[in-house]
């Protein structure tokens, strides 16, 4: 089973939600939160595998809420809740340790696939999202730093292969390296050889950073 808490401060959202996920038989909704302090004070009782965090709550929102629980070495796999207005917020709180985000109108089986996705240490961002959101955070960057975050890579940085983009894609869009494989018609050992090349290029740890720099980059 992958264990869920749930925290949003919309009744009616949370029911749906709740509703939805009863359909579904490995996904148990361990707990709610109709604010910041509660999800933090939820997640801290029940451990989750998985949070599924809506960004604007009273006494504490997403990014708070992540940071807080990231502080405490208690931050699940979370997936942030949004509307296109949070976008680009839904972006920075990814940046503090999320592992993607979703739009609130999602179907039931697209939800299910990402709370999947996550529990297997996958990551969700959607890239029409992504683009978007990041477009606003680089033109806010470029006042602040001179650090190239533009549609060309950084200076010195190795160009992405066409097969390397195709990975790339498809690891916003939070597919698994076996799903990669299947959908490439690839070996599952040469998809995470392609990962494993993404990242270097890129400069990152994680495949989180590397979907958000690429779409920083314009290569989404």
């Amino acid at each position: 089973m992958i264990r869920i808490v749930l925290a949003d401060d919309h009744t009616l959202v949370r029911e749906g939600i709740r509703t939805l996920l009863g359909l579904v038989e490995d996904l148990e909704l361990v707990g709610e939160a109709a604010s910041g302090r509660q999800a933090v004070r939820v997640v801290s009782e029940t451990r989750p595998d998985v949070l599924l965090l809506d960004m604007r709550m009273p006494e504490g929102d997403g990014l708070s809420v992540v940071r807080e629980l990231a502080r405490c070495a208690l931050l699940p796999a979370t997936l942030i809740l949004t509307t296109f207005d949070d976008d680009a917020a839904a972006i920075e709180v990814v940046r503090a340790g999320a592992r993607g985000f979703l739009l609130k109108d999602v179907t039931l089986e697209r939800l299910v696939c990402a709370v999947r996705a996550l529990a297997a240490g996958e990551t969700l961002i959607q890239p029409a999202l992504t683009e978007r959101a990041s477009r606003g955070l680089s033109e806010a960057a470029a006042g602040r730093t001179s650090e190239a975050v533009g549609g060309a890579p950084s200076e010195g940085a190795e160009p992405m292969t066409t097969r390397e983009r195709e990975v790339l894609r498809l690891l916003a869009a939070g597919y698994s390296n076996r799903e990669i494989a299947r959908a490439l018609f690839l070996a599952e050992g040469t998809v995470k050889n392609h990962v494993s090349s993404i990242l270097t290029k890129m400069d990152v740890r994680d495949r989180t950073r590397a979907v958000l720099k690429a779409a920083e980059r314009g290569l989404l």
